[in-house]
């Protein structure tokens, strides 16, 4: 293989790997607390699947509601759902869902 493809294969795997990789660990703190989390009538079973609710996602300096969606299951696992905390009295983290092993 040459050294030119070789530099080539590098450039393109370099942006998808680092901004997946930037992406996964910002940690979102906000001085705005998320309003209210919506009801949402979640659907009907689906086997194999579980539903994820929705939740407040911060973006572009204010929430945005992202709907409740499927999420396929895992053996020996349960869903933690994207959540809020409050820091202290004047701060918010942002805690993304994830799974957990039982």
């Amino acid at each position: 293989m040459s050294i030119r493809k070789i530099m080539c294969a590098c450039m393109i795997l370099g942006s998808i790997v680092v901004p997946a990789l930037a992406q996964a660990d910002t940690d979102i703190i906000v001085t705005t607390p998320p309003p209210p989390v919506r009801t949402e009538a979640a659907p009907a079973a689906r086997e194999g699947y579980i539903w994820a609710p929705g939740y407040w996602k911060w973006e572009n300096g204010e929430h945005v509601w992202v709907e409740g969606h499927w999420v396929e299951a895992r053996l020996h696992s349960h869903w933690v759902p994207d959540r809020w905390e409050q820091q202290d009295s004047t701060h918010w983290h942002f805690i993304p869902g994830r799974w957990e092993t039982e």
